[in-house]
């Protein structure tokens, strides 16, 4: 059965998230508390290109089934400490296509908009890592 593994935030911005118990969902803002919370985009590479595109990346959704297979080739990763905020299980997130509309316990609901993009501050946190997050498929096409 889905579920969610883990719920992370951070309220500036660093690399990793941090463990909570419970988070509140913000209608058209994301998770209070968290640095990527707002209208307009807050990753800090996009702000510096255009400080008012919207925030498609208000949540970033991360799947168990990942961690622990980065485990298993010898990485030190747990929820969160690859900056995802809702640590998912039994959900293939890869395969939701933007605009799914996924539930999220008995109230809120989130929109997929798309992949997020492995940048090398996966290197910076363990060396390798951004390498074993990607993969080619049988066509040469990256995934992600």
């Amino acid at each position: 059965m889905p579920s969610l593994k883990a719920i992370s935030i951070s309220s500036n911005y660093c690399f990793s998230k941090i463990p909570v118990n419970q988070i509140r969902f913000l209608e058209g803002l994301g998770l209070e508390g968290d640095v990527h919370s707002g209208v307009t985009v807050k990753h800090r590479s996009r702000v510096k290109r255009d400080p008012t595109q919207p925030n498609l990346r208000q949540v970033h959704l991360l799947y168990f089934e990942l961690i622990q297979q980065l485990q298993a080739e010898g990485f030190n990763v747990l929820p969160g400490s690859m900056g995802g905020n809702l640590t998912t299980v039994g959900i293939d997130l890869l395969g939701l296509p933007p605009g799914t509309l996924l539930d999220i316990g008995l109230e809120a609901q989130l929109c997929i908009t798309g992949l997020r993009n492995p940048c090398k501050q996966l290197d910076d946190y363990q060396p390798g890592l951004m390498a074993a997050v990607l993969e080619r498929d049988v066509d040469g096409g990256l995934v992600r």
